[in-house]
């Protein structure tokens, strides 16, 4: 045998059996696995890893055997290399043919309804299996993941995690790493080496009987360890001798040894089926072979008898892709070609969608194919929605195949722009766009593909190339509805801009224009601006008017509605709002962004910052971290206010990357604060004023909606950093956003508060503390009692007192722990006069139960006792996400894989403690 493969050790419990000879090792961590999930260890992931011929699939069906015996649900599917058009194919080929199937056909189908929210979809799955898995553990078994559908590796990507709590174990196999980013904390994997010397004398005295003669053992080194291989090779040993060429050659002569004996149209079946893919239906066969199935049960025989192929009862199968493979590797390429060309065209005719066909045209289409191109274009259109990388790709394909001058190309070119910029790939989209508008098309033309590529150049940030390209456009287009969403798109760009009230009449004459041409997407966009350009200007009013308006038209922008009413400090209705979301399949993370942003302005700072990572984990799943800059503004801000400067530190570290990737305006003004607020806390006032004094050079502070809160904190650093030019303009520009919306407390209180800091006014203080009062914002109704008990202690009044205590109180309270620190210090002065003492707040830990906020309390408890995530979120009134959020967490501080353990630490601290400690 090869000198440099060495014998392998085994450490099994379990004899070797045939199928299995030299997988003991793993199949004994395969069932320590399936032990562990059984017995309530929590969720898992097994990923098998290795070449064809390997022996992954033997596993994994031995590992699904093993889990039935003890009592799984089991859910077996396998990926079709021909099949990643069809959303959740991968996943679904097991969860609906259990016994019992895993899924109803009625959940699926509802399921399905939804596949363009990918999101959502996963959510909704995640909720079954976690229903089905309540009493019984579940494995999900998926063959060839690397074959996998875009939508299958999403979920594969999402569910595990979300699943962590819940007794399923997964089981995936795939030739290469699928790098299923959401797996990495779980997943135990298992890469299979090659068969060592033992394991192949054990399989030859398996297949041959008896000892293995020398020149077995020769043949089978050549097999370089593959037991499909060394079994294919000890099978025609077994029938003709040791003679022969070496493997991996003798597996396609081999194969060709076998085809020649057989009848020209057996061959001829068996070629096309290994084009339509190691899975075929007979249908799909007869329609290429131009024949009626009925008339093919000679060739079925025939080659089922050759041991080429499986009957499963609904479809024929290759024994092994490595026997499709040979079959077809003997096909010359241009046959290839012609073969898979013949299939789309004829799939296409017996009535199957361009989904089933475009995977042949991506293997034989040449330019100039119309028929390629149109089937390209509907097989885009179809997946967009939900696998938009995938659409990208088939939009591009299309345009490859447009002769340069052909008249079509302008139109197949605007779809693969759209397409590329849903994708998230905005540069290039607009290099695709930009070589479309060299080739100098028709002005019509010209303005649309302006229009549609005006997308990309919002995204990448570059607000001052869409406004010359919108006006130039302008100037040439004559097709109403495309006018309309130029002149929205240049609304829309110039809500970014200093001159906002020009700005306001693009957009109202964009709202005209696409309400006289009946134009969806114009009307959308020119809302749309028009919100972005009153929240910019301050005028709250106004910004809930547009995106009440756009929200009736498309409910997708409740999410801004939210965000506009917070602004205008109508909790109640932002609360109502965000409820009737309910369980629509909007987009959950802006969702949950103004949720966070909401529990921000109740002072509720653990739930914010719970709500903002999963907002973060949401966009992270879709690859669009459009927001990851305001996200993690804010929970540095949040940690600042707790005292974790460490973690402030590590939340500005992406900011600043984040920045560096998304260089707008907005994003870099929320980014010079944060680093304002943390020079400051370093005792560096001269260079955090500087970072505040070029915000408000750049644009006025309040233009940025999440500054406003903090602005009697940006004129506090003004101050201390000795620039008092600086704190009257801050001051003064809160007194405009006050007069501007006169019906928003904190608006009227900020500005009352911020010209006290100014002018050291007593009588503005108290002021501020009573209009805040009777606001929805307890923090800012801190900072102002606070700096109140300041001034009073200052001069003796005993009314110092009462406003600090209330003061921290209130931080207390919301878990501000650095402020409330701050304020006892001052209630500890020997200057102080008589009252209510506050003690020392407890450090916080990061672990065990007194780790866990109110809320995670809560949820730990309904899910210890049975609660799902689902009825948990419904009881706490929360988004699902946000409880999964809440759980892993828990997880992390209690150092617990499953619910059963959680149950145990909950129980026990229910009976050590007094009822309603928390």
């Amino acid at each position: 045998m090869s000198p440099d493969r060495t014998e392998e050790r085994v450490v099994a419990t379990g004899p070797s059996r045939p199928g299995l000879r030299g997988r003991e090792a793993e199949l004994e961590q395969l069932r320590a696995l399936v032990e562990a999930v059984r017995g309530g260890e929590g969720g898992a992931v097994a990923l098998l890893l290795g070449e064809p011929g390997i022996g992954k699939t033997a596993l994994l069906q031995e590992a699904v055997s093993l889990a039935r015996a003890r009592g799984f649900l089991v859910s077996h599917g396998r990926a079709e290399e021909l099949h990643e058009l069809a959303p959740l194919a991968s996943l679904a080929s097991g969860l609906l043919h259990g016994d019992p199937p895993l899924l109803s056909g009625t959940d699926f189908a509802a399921l399905a309804g939804h596949h363009d929210q990918r999101i959502w979809l996963v959510e909704r799955l995640a909720q079954l299996v976690e229903e089905r898995s309540a009493g019984t553990p579940v494995l999900i078994a998926v063959d060839d993941v690397q074959w996998a559908d875009p939508l299958s590796r999403f979920a594969l990507s999402v569910l595990p995690a979300r699943l962590l709590s819940s007794p399923v174990l997964w089981l995936l196999t795939s030739r290469e790493d699928p790098e299923l980013y959401g797996q990495a904390p779980l997943t135990t994997t298992l890469r299979l080496r090659p068969l060592s010397e033992t394991a192949l004398a054990e399989l030859a005295r398996d297949v041959l009987g008896g000892d293995v003669p020398a020149r077995v053992e020769e043949l089978l080194d050549g097999a370089g360890g593959n037991p499909f291989l060394a079994a294919e090779m000890l099978s025609g040993i077994a029938a003709a001798g040791a003679d022969g060429p070496e493997p991996p050659e003798r597996l396609v002569l081999g194969v060709r040894d076998r085809l020649a004996g057989l009848r020209p149209d057996t061959l001829h079946f068996l070629r096309i089926g290994s084009v339509l893919g190691r899975a075929f239906t007979l249908a799909d066969a007869a329609a290429l072979c131009g024949r009626p199935a009925s008339g093919l049960s000679v060739e079925v025989d025939e080659a089922i008898a050759a041991a080429l192929l499986h009957d499963d009862g609904e479809r024929l199968l290759f024994r092994h892709d490595l026997l499709r493979q040979a079959v077809y590797a003997d096909l010359a390429p241009s046959v290839r070609r012609a073969l898979h060309r013949e299939a789309a065209s004829r799939l296409v005719a017996t009535g199957r969608s361009s989904g089933d066909a475009v995977p042949h045209l991506l293997k034989s289409a040449e330019p100039g194919d119309v028929e390629a191109i149109a089937l390209l274009g509907t097989a885009a259109e179809d997946v967009i929605a939900v696998m938009p990388d995938l659409a990208a790709d088939l939009a591009v394909r299309a345009l490859e195949l447009v002769p340069a001058r052909a008249p079509m190309a302008y139109d197949v070119g605007e779809r693969a722009v759209v397409a590329l910029t849903r994708a998230g790939r905005y540069k290039q989209a607009r290099a695709t766009g930009d070589a479309l508008l060299a080739r100098q098309p028709p002005l019509d033309v010209f303005a649309r593909l302006q229009s549609v590529l005006g997308d990309a150049l919002w995204h990448l940030d570059d607000v001052h190339e869409l406004t010359r390209r919108t006006t130039t456009a302008l100037a040439a287009v004559t097709d109403p509805a495309v006018r309309a969403r130029l002149t929205a798109r240049h609304a829309l760009a110039r809500s970014r801009g200093s001159d906002l009230g020009a700005a306001r009449e693009t957009g109202e004459r964009a709202l005209a224009e696409a309400e006289g041409a009946g134009d969806r997407e114009a009307r959308v966009l020119a809302l749309w601006g028009l919100g972005e350009i009153a929240l910019n200007a301050g005028d709250c009013a106004a910004a809930v008017e547009h995106h009440t308006k756009l929200r009736v038209f498309d409910p997708a922008f409740l999410p801004e509605e939210a965000v506009a009413l917070i602004h205008m400090d109508d909790f109640d209705a932002v609360r109502r709002l965000l409820r009737t979301a309910g369980d629509a399949p909007l987009r959950p993370a802006m969702l949950i962004w103004a949720q966070g942003t909401l529990n921000m302005g109740l002072g509720r700072l653990d739930d914010a910052d719970a709500d903002f990572v999963t907002a973060e984990r949401l966009e992270a799943d879709l690859h669009v971290p459009g927001n990851l800059v305001n996200i993690r503004v804010n929970r540095g801000l949040l940690a600042m206010m707790r005292g974790d400067r460490e973690a402030a530190r590590e939340h500005l570290d992406v900011v600043r990357g984040t920045v560096a990737d998304r260089p707008n305006t907005g994003n870099h003004a929320t980014h010079r604060y944060f680093e304002a607020v943390v020079a400051d806390a370093g005792g560096d006032h001269t260079a955090a004023a500087g970072l505040v004094r070029s915000v408000q050079r750049d644009h006025p502070f309040l233009r940025w909606r999440l500054l406003r809160p903090h602005v009697v904190q940006a004129v506090r650093i003004a101050l201390c950093g000795g620039d008092r030019k600086l704190a009257e303009d801050l001051a003064a520009q809160a007194a405009a956003h006050a007069i501007r919306n006169p019906g928003v407390p904190t608006a009227q209180g900020t500005a009352a508060h911020a010209s006290a800091l100014v002018n050291s006014d007593r009588g503005l203080l108290e002021r501020a503390v009573d209009i805040l009062s009777d606001g929805p914002r307890p923090l800012s109704l801190a900072a102002a009692s606070a700096d109140l008990g300041r001034a009073l202690l200052t001069s003796g009044d005993a009314a110092a007192t009462p406003a600090l205590t209330r003061a921290h109180g209130i931080y207390a309270q919301a878990g501000a722990d650095a402020e409330a620190e701050r304020v006892r210090a001052d209630l500890e002065q020997p200057t102080r006069r008589p009252g209510r003492r506050t003690g020392r707040l407890r450090p916080r830990t990061d672990q065990g139960w007194d780790a866990l906020t109110a809320s995670e309390r809560k949820v730990a408890r309904l899910v210890a006792a049975g609660h799902t995530n689902r009825s948990a979120a419904e009881a706490l009134v929360v988004s699902p996400h946000t409880v999964n959020t809440h759980l892993a967490s828990i997880f992390r501080k209690l150092a617990v894989r499953s619910r059963v353990h959680l149950a145990r630490i909950v129980l026990a601290e229910d009976d050590d403690g007094p009822a309603g400690a928390d």
